[in-house]
C-alpha cells in the first residue's frame, strides 16, 4: 500500500492534465473538420 500511493501521486497528474487537453482539442479539431470540408465545397464550386 506503501508503494501504491507515490505511483498514483506520480501517474494521477498526467493522466488529468492529459484528459483535459484531450477534451479541450477534441471541439478545436471538430471545428477544423469543418472548416476544411467547407473550403473543400468551395473549391468545387469554382
Amino acid at each position: 500500500m506503501e508503494e501504491l500511493i507515490p505511483i498514483v501521486g506520480n501517474l494521477g497528474f498526467p493522466i488529468a492534465v492529459s484528459i483535459y487537453l484531450l477534451v479541450r482539442i477534441e471541439g478545436k479539431l471538430e471545428s477544423l473538420t469543418l472548416s476544411i470540408r467547407e473550403l473543400s465545397e468551395a473549391i468545387v464550386k469554382m
